[in-house]
């Protein structure tokens, strides 16, 4: 059974009625991808939004950091399973795949990331965004420490929490918009 057939449950902007910028956007995503990602197509409802939300995305996932690129997907995968967030399961649960050339670990972090033979570092690194996104309110001192007893800098749990904090926020607005995941992300990297 097909998944529904839209891209958000609010209307989307026509692309060809985006400014150049955006435009130029969509045409690099689908150079680069082959397609545009359902959420930058939900989020052209708000094209400063959207400039804003690209902008952070690429910061937190492409800008240097103590956090692989792989590492800061399995914590959005993780994140988005707390959640129960279809789009960014489906979506960062295949980026795990590709960059970690597993698709059982994709398939082990989008249902339960304890199953998962991890690291000490990744383990720790997913415990905490796991705590950060169930019960923000309960870290503490111990929980950092932790972190760094695994190898984590400060910088790292920086980045770490920003992670974390970023797909919180995006998996409430692809919940809250109905933000339906591009249907090749579920053929990819199988």
């Amino acid at each position: 059974m097909p998944q529904p057939d839209h891209i958000s449950a609010l209307p989307v902007a026509d692309p060809e009625a985006l400014d150049e910028d955006l435009r130029e956007l969509f045409a690099l995503c689908t150079e680069k991808l082959g397609i545009v990602p359902n959420v930058l197509r939900a989020y052209s409802l708000r094209p400063q939004k959207l400039r804003n939300f690209v902008a952070m995305y690429n910061e937190l996932m492409l800008a240097p950091s103590g956090l692989s690129k792989l590492e800061r997907e399995m914590v959005a995968v993780v994140v988005s399973s707390a959640n129960r967030c279809y789009y960014c399961l489906v979506a960062h649960g295949q980026a795990v795949r590709r960059l970690s050339g597993d698709p059982e670990l994709g398939e082990m972090l989008v249902m339960n990331y304890r199953v998962a033979p991890l690291e000490p570092r990744r383990r720790a690194m997913l415990d905490f965004a796991w705590k950060l996104t169930m019960a923000p309110a309960t870290i503490g001192e111990e929980d950092r420490e932790g972190l760094h007893r695994a190898g984590l800098g400060d910088e790292d749990i920086f980045d770490l929490a920003e992670t974390a904090a970023f797909f919180n926020m995006s998996n409430r607005m692809a919940s809250g918009l109905d933000i339906i995941p591009n249907h090749e992300y579920h053929r990819w990297d199988r």
